[in-house]
């Protein structure tokens, strides 16, 4: 059965459908020996070439098990897969994908740290970034200056920045006090540095960034800077499920409820036991739980598991 090209090799791991649109717009994909054009669609006689290199169609239409990873960015790396200052990327930290490449799910500026999806189904990763699925992406932030009512009020109401109109989806105080205040926030796009530009319309500077959660997908306690955790069994099939995919995440022949632990990255140089199963909202939830967040007190560090703010699962 013939599908569009980009759907095809995104799924195969080769990019994400923006990136592989991006190379058919520059005449860098053939169909046949003719460029491509947006809304091709292929099958598995089609012969498909990338910038002059034959693609496998093996790799192409074999139904293999993705991989998805949950990585905690530490300050500092940045999630391109190159950076021309010599900076350390995500990328450097990762495993190598048994097969295709790694496609994140958004990004984090160089100076955010916390939650990075990565997978190498790009249909995937295309379908938790995409606007119409609003996806929540709640952070941790740690705020200088007065944060009054009326302020969070205003912020969730929405605010007009240089690129549109953005908010949050939802704010709750998360303790502290003084140069050590932190809140929890939620927005639902992926514009660059809106939670930090959301907090500086109100003439407040943002000292700390922590991204959560993504979506269903909360980062584990155990999930430390620098390190990652694969996704398997029940847990990867329901974050296809609310992607709106089929899940294609079991192993061959063994039942879900059976995948034996999640490997989770050695350090740079030791290995640690692995992390924690990963905690999902309650699918059975039909409104959201609003919980006392829990106080940073002292600590310079928010809790992981503070409030859960409107999983999508919710709505």
């Amino acid at each position: 059965m013939a599908e569009r090209i980009q759907k095809v090799l995104a799924r195969a791991g080769y990019g994400s459908r923006r990136l592989i649109e991006s190379w058919i717009k520059d005449g860098k994909l053939l169909v046949n020996g003719v460029a491509a054009t947006l809304g091709d669609q292929i099958s598995e006689k089609d012969r498909v070439t990338l910038e002059g290199r034959p693609l496998s169609s093996k790799r192409i239409w074999q139904q293999s098990m993705p991989q998805v990873l949950l990585y905690h960015k530490p300050v500092g790396e940045v999630c391109t897969r190159s950076d021309p200052e010599g900076r350390r990327t995500i990328y450097q930290s990762l495993p190598v994908p048994e097969e295709g490449r790694w496609v994140s799910v958004g990004r984090l500026d160089l100076n955010t740290s916390g939650l990075i999806i990565l997978t190498t189904d790009g249909e995937l990763a295309n379908q938790l970034m995409h606007p119409s699925n609003e996806m929540d992406r709640e952070y941790a932030v740690r705020v200088l200056g007065e944060v009054t009512s009326e302020m969070m009020q205003t912020l969730r109401d929405g605010v007009e920045l240089e690129d549109g109109k953005a908010h949050f989806s939802d704010i709750q105080p998360g303790g502290g006090e003084g140069a050590n205040t932190w809140f929890h926030v939620v927005i639902q796009e992926g514009r660059n540095r809106e939670v930090r530009r959301l907090w500086e319309s109100q003439g407040v500077q943002v000292s700390r960034l922590v991204r959560l959660r993504y979506g269903p997908v909360i980062m584990p306690n155990k999930l430390k800077p620098g390190r990652w955790m694969m996704l398997e069994g029940k847990e990867l099939e329901y974050l296809y499920e609310e992607a709106g995919l089929k899940a294609k995440a079991t192993k061959r022949g063994v039942p879900a409820e059976k995948i034996s632990g999640k490997k989770e990255a050695p350090a740079p140089v030791e290995k640690e036991k692995a992390a924690k199963s990963t905690k999902w909202p309650d699918k059975s939830a039909k409104a959201a739980k609003k919980t006392a967040p829990r106080s940073a007190g002292s600590d310079t560090s928010p809790s992981k598991r503070g409030p859960r703010i409107r999983g999508r699962s919710d709505r």
